[in-house]
């Protein structure tokens, strides 16, 4: 009774009471391949950002933070499909409190998720995505890239890993540094096989590497022992392999080994799987794969600075387990770069197009990752990727390896 009579004074005296302001939140998403193949690093990705998330204690700044994990893949496909990436694109952009989206995992996914979320337009941040056509249009991309992705020019996409160009001059880097002076390449020719062999053509004198052989792969047989002569006859020393598995990558290999059995190998991510590592699916043999050394975006955890190191220990235990899928440590950035941004915007933390221009203005950012800009075309300034051997059916973490030197 006591409440309603000073509500009854306060109204009778044109006073008007406010009632508490209901807290503000924001919504991100994300959208990666959380059935099939890619499920294990699509899982750790989501812990990561949910970690972030955690130690934030789910806010930032004035705002609460809600996130939602999102599926792009299905069980029949095992993998992404453009159905499934294209309804949760469209999902986290119907979403009137979305101010985030990160993903996709898959490069041919984001090509279909980045237009979706342009039009609005909403942040993206790709944990992983590599293709050189979603940022600029380099040789190998397809016609209309990376224009075709942004319908109102505006550009709302980041990646927090290097795009193929740099993969390729990882390799030129590393055959450098295994003294590969001569040295043949040998690409797929589908858009990632010529991608990264743009990448490794265009670093490969910086390097001191001279490609003495470059072709496309035919997997006919008597067209692979002719390749493999030749390469023998231009007196190189190495060969780079710009393509997947499935695409011949070891038959190649075992071809070449055959008639030079002291040649040295080399490939980017795409063949950084069981599929091509592995004896007993099909993959190189023992005596190939210790001539092997593969790049790809990851590192070891150990090989992170301080900070990321830190990381994956605080990682370790909240989720258990001994060994941590790098994969993790990009998705607690790509969410700890949403948090920080929303935070510095203060009032204006809700605005999309602001947090938009505050990723990209981006700049000498430390992180888990290291310290790193963005570029005005999304792109990350960290460059430095992983070089692996192939051991026991698996790899192995080498070195970092830096295409710029």
């Amino acid at each position: 009774m006591a409440g309603r009579r000073v509500i009854a004074l306060a109204l009778a005296a044109g006073f008007i009471l406010a009632a508490p302001a209901a807290a503000q939140t924001v919504t991100v998403y994300s959208g990666l391949p959380l059935q099939g193949a890619d499920r294990p690093h699509a899982v750790a990705i989501v812990r990561g950002i949910r970690l972030a998330l955690a130690e934030s204690g789910g806010r930032a700044g004035q705002f609460g933070v809600r996130y939602v994990s999102l599926d792009d893949s299905t069980a029949p496909a095992g993998s992404w499909t453009p159905l499934a990436t294209s309804r949760t694109a469209r999902r986290a952009a119907a979403d009137h409190n979305t101010i985030a989206y990160i993903g996709d995992f898959n490069s041919g996914a984001s090509a279909i998720s980045i237009p979706i979320l342009a039009e609005r337009p909403i942040a993206q941040i790709s944990p992983s995505n590599t293709a050189n056509g979603l940022t600029v249009h380099e040789p190998a991309a397809g016609r209309g890239e990376p224009r075709k992705y942004y319908p109102l020019d505006i550009r709302n996409y980041v990646r927090l890993v290097p795009r193929d160009t740099y993969e390729g001059g990882a390799v030129s880097a590393l055959m450098g540094r295994r003294g590969c002076r001569r040295a043949a390449l040998v690409s797929d020719a589908e858009v990632y096989g010529e991608s990264i062999a743009y990448g490794i053509r265009r670093f490969a004198r910086r390097h001191s590497v001279r490609l003495v052989v470059r072709s496309r792969l035919d997997s006919d047989a008597p067209s692979l022992a002719l390749l493999a002569r030749r390469i023998r006859a231009s007196r190189a020393r190495c060969v780079a392999f710009a393509g997947i598995t499935i695409n011949g990558a070891v038959e190649l290999f075992r071809r070449v080994h055959r008639v030079m059995p002291r040649a040295l190998f080399f490939g980017g991510s795409g063949i950084a799987e069981s599929g091509f590592t592995d004896p007993r699916e099909g993959g190189v043999p023992a005596s190939i794969g210790r001539r092997t050394r593969v790049v790809t975006e990851e590192l070891a955890p150990g090989a992170y600075p301080p900070a990321g190191r830190a990381f994956f220990d605080r990682y370790a235990r909240r989720y258990g387990g001994r060994a941590v899928d790098p994969w993790a440590i990009y998705g607690y950035e790509a969410m700890k770069l949403v948090l920080d941004g929303v935070a510095a915007l203060g009032p204006l933390g809700s605005d999309r197009s602001a947090l938009i221009s505050q990723l990209f203005a981006t700049r000498d950012r430390d992180s888990v990752l290291g310290r790193y800009s963005f570029d005005a075309n999304g792109d990350t300034s960290l460059v430095e990727l992983g070089a692996y051997r192939v051991t026991r059916g698996g790899l192995r973490f080498v070195s970092v390896v830096r295409p710029l030197g």
